[in-house]
């Protein structure tokens, strides 16, 4: 297996964290005798410094003749200000046009070591595993017209249908291969987009006549995510709603810092941590590396169709966290905590382990 990867560290914690990831990658390559080939770019702040672009064209190159792209985060407050060309968003934005993935897939899930993490009673959380499906490249993030004129500032949210289709498609697919429930969630109610978005989904949803559908209203479904998550498989929504509801989500797991992503659908898949670049704790060995770990195990079962190993990945951080290894976000009012490094070298030391355990007994 041969595999180029892309690795843009970005602003923040993002180095700090995808470095742990990278770390575990190249512990799975080494125990299976893969060939991964490891590319470093900037995006974001740090690119904006160094070549006054938040996306420069070495980097868009570098992303687009690889295999995959394992990004950190991006943004700090010092662009804050700055035109909307010039902020690391932009770059961040672009990127996903540019390798065109529509289908984000962020996955969340209550692991039974971190019961007493999340601020949710342990039973209402206990067994919850969501796959969120957000579509990427429309919505209000995208839509024009857009700008700020005088005292007057726009937005536009737009949805064909063949946006609508292709991510419903994704969502119907993941169904299958999990508990068979889709859960649409829009605003049919009140917006125009939504009310195709719910017209073409369940258009959609008769070609997948094994998988169930259900629609619900985001104001309402934002309650009830909360409420009884392990009621819910696979969540379709569009990109704004997808956004906030996966961040909500995060505290069914107990931090933002656990949950991963994957960008598919285009011309090479995206893969990233859903936290953001955290630039105050930057540099301090204290951001969580879980959420870049599991990042890289969906980049093996996502672009490498290696599914055993992105298994082990996922297994060997589950095992960690068993044996009490925690980050700051975890155990915020503790003074004792495991930093950024002890966490992936830990999850490193499982993966090796664990996949040498694996071959030997199939060796016999």
């Amino acid at each position: 297996m041969k595999l180029k990867i892309a690795v843009l560290g970005g602003d923040g914690v993002g180095p700090e964290v995808t470095a742990e990831a990278v770390r575990v990658l190249r512990a799975i390559a080494n125990v299976n005798g893969y060939e991964f080939q490891f590319t470093e770019a900037e995006v974001g702040g740090v690119a904006i410094r160094k070549h006054g672009s938040p996306l420069p064209e070495k980097t868009l190159h570098t992303c687009l003749e690889s295999d995959a792209v394992l990004l950190g985060a991006v943004g700090h407050p010092e662009f804050d200000s700055m035109p909307r060309d010039k902020k690391p968003e932009t770059g961040l934005l672009a990127l996903r046009q540019a390798l065109g993935g529509f289908a984000n897939l962020r996955p969340v899930q209550a692991y039974a070591a971190l019961s007493d993490s999340s601020p949710i009673k342990q039973e209402l959380v206990f067994g919850a595993d969501v796959m969120i499906v957000r579509e990427l490249l429309g919505g209000l993030y995208f839509g024009e017209p857009r700008g700020i004129k005088d005292d007057t500032a726009t937005n536009t949210m737009s949805y064909s249908r063949y946006e609508i289709e292709r991510v419903a498609h994704i969502a119907f697919q993941q169904a299958r291969n999990r508990r068979k429930k889709v859960t649409s969630v829009d605003k049919a109610n009140v917006l125009e987009c939504s009310q195709l978005w719910r017209l073409v989904v369940t258009e959609v949803a008769k070609q997948y006549s094994d998988v169930k559908l259900e629609h619900a209203y985001v104001d309402s479904f934002a309650m009830r995510l909360i409420q009884a998550p392990t009621a819910f498989d696979v969540v379709l929504t569009e990109n704004l709603f997808g956004d906030i509801l996966s961040d909500e989500a995060a505290v069914i797991g107990g931090s933002l810092g656990l949950l991963a992503s994957a960008t598919i659908g285009g011309e090479v898949d995206l893969y990233e941590p859903v936290h953001g670049s955290a630039p105050d704790i930057a540099g301090k060995g204290i951001a969580n590396p879980v959420g870049a770990i599991n990042s890289v195990a969906m980049l093996l079962r996502h672009t490498a169709k290696l599914e055993q190993d992105a298994r082990l990945i996922e297994s060997a951080v589950n095992a960690v966290l068993l044996d009490g290894y925690r980050t700051k976000d975890l155990v915020p009012s503790a003074r004792k905590f495991n930093t950024t490094a002890e966490v992936g070298s830990a999850i490193e030391r499982q993966c090796a382990d664990m996949a040498i355990s694996h071959y030997a007994y199939h060796a016999v």
